[in-house]
């Protein structure tokens, strides 16, 4: 963190399709609690979320891949959605961009299809973790350990299957990021 600001720095990680209450949930919390979230996206200027079924609301892009730096950032958070998760693990800058969380032993929260992209930063070898039951078994080919339960933690990873875990979720990314949860 910089001399200018106390306020833990989160990175939330989206493409066109992520699930839109996947990602407006844990940033509204984060921001009410005293975290400063910017949208990190492959997309240069505006992220359009899925709603369920249909297309959701379009967000302002904080920050473009490009031009982000992990090491500006104390965590990440990995919506899901699965047309999300297809562009945001095709791109190598994504990837990395991904890797360096783990490099540097940040905590990262990843919810349904989010966890897919630790397969291709290769950070989910003998890590336990859950998701969406449909990438459990591309989690346990890369070396996961998945289970089935609404959260998991592991050393820093926070991880959920679905939009119905999200209270879950959130409790326990607050508490791995160190962050007061106040209702």
């Amino acid at each position: 963190m910089d001399s200018t600001s106390n306020a833990m720095r989160v990175a939330i990680l989206v493409a066109d399709g992520f699930e839109q209450v996947e990602m407006t949930c844990p940033r509204e919390t984060l921001n009410q609690n005293g975290a400063t979230t910017h949208i990190i996206s492959p997309n240069k200027d505006s992220v359009k979320g899925w709603n369920h079924v249909d297309w959701g609301v379009t967000h302002k892009v904080d920050v473009p891949i490009e031009n982000a730096r992990a090491d500006y950032y104390d965590a990440l958070v990995l919506p899901g959605g699965v047309m999300n998760l297809d562009t945001l693990r095709t791109n190598p800058k994504v990837v990395q961009f991904v890797r360096s969380f783990f490099k540097n032993h940040k905590p990262v929260a990843a919810i349904c299809h989010g966890p897919q992209i630790l397969i291709d930063a290769d950070v989910v070898l003998g890590r336990t973790l859950t998701s969406n039951a449909a990438i459990k078994l591309d989690l346990e080919n890369a070396g996961a350990i998945w289970i089935d339960q609404d959260v998991v933690t592991d050393n820093g990873l926070i991880t959920s299957r679905k939009t119905d875990d999200l209270p879950s979720f959130i409790r326990h990314m607050m508490k791995e990021f160190n962050l007061e949860l106040h209702q």
